[in-house]
């Protein structure tokens, strides 16, 4: 077989040990990323001690780029989170915007937030909102929650300073501002797209209850 093409093989077997570890084993991703990478050096003929090697200096160079600037970006973001910034920020958004729009409010929202904010506290902090619309004009949650979500997971995979898009850019040599301006131009109709075009789309076929905590805790 050739060698490139043995490479790719090994390289395709090896995300899937991966993701099998992961999804079906339930084995910690770090520790299932480790064991995928030694079996794909171990299958590619590298010597065992090159393994350890490569995999401590690759790790540590990555590592070393992203901790800063993902260090900045937390920093900001828990600032953003505990001043209420970001509640503020969608508020507006949905007041400028109006009701009925609220949805497109919501999608620029999220884009934005996620910017400094992981995605898990972003939502957390930006749900009440979706329940509070949900509930006000009787829409259903997925009219609101899908473009919010869009939002925040197109920035959260497209634009730095999230770990995936610096990891990305450090893997391969790009410059961070480069990576910012095409993930924004990438990102803006990804968002519109899986967000409140697929939002008013799915709300129509899917319905969820709202959860009981969000009927007596919204107003």
């Amino acid at each position: 077989m050739n060698g490139d093409l043995w490479l790719i093989l090994i390289a395709v077997m090896g995300i899937g040990v991966l993701l099998y570890l992961v999804m079906v084993s339930k084995l910690q991703a770090f520790v299932a990323l480790l064991i995928s990478s030694v079996l794909i050096g171990l299958a590619s003929g590298m010597d065992l001690n090159k393994i350890v090697e490569t995999v401590e200096s690759g790790m540590g160079g990555t590592l070393g780029f992203i901790a800063v600037v993902v260090g900045l970006g937390a920093m900001f973001g828990e600032v953003l989170k505990v001043s209420g910034g970001a509640e503020r920020l969608a508020l507006t958004m949905v007041n400028k915007f109006g009701e009925n729009k609220a949805q497109w409010a919501l999608g620029i929202t999220g884009f934005i937030v996620s910017i400094p904010v992981f995605l898990d506290v972003a939502l957390v902090i930006l749900i009440p909102i979706v329940y509070s619309l949900a509930k006000k004009s009787k829409k259903p949650i997925l009219f609101y929650g899908i473009p919010l979500l869009a939002g925040l997971a197109v920035t959260h995979a497209f634009v730095p300073p999230t770990p995936g898009p610096i990891t990305v850019a450090k893997m391969l040599g790009v410059d961070l501002g480069w990576v910012i301006l095409f993930g924004v131009i990438a990102g803006i109709p990804a968002m519109i797209l899986a967000g409140p075009i697929f939002g008013t789309f799915i709300s129509k076929k899917v319905h969820i209850e709202m959860p009981d905590i969000a009927k007596y805790s919204v107003n």
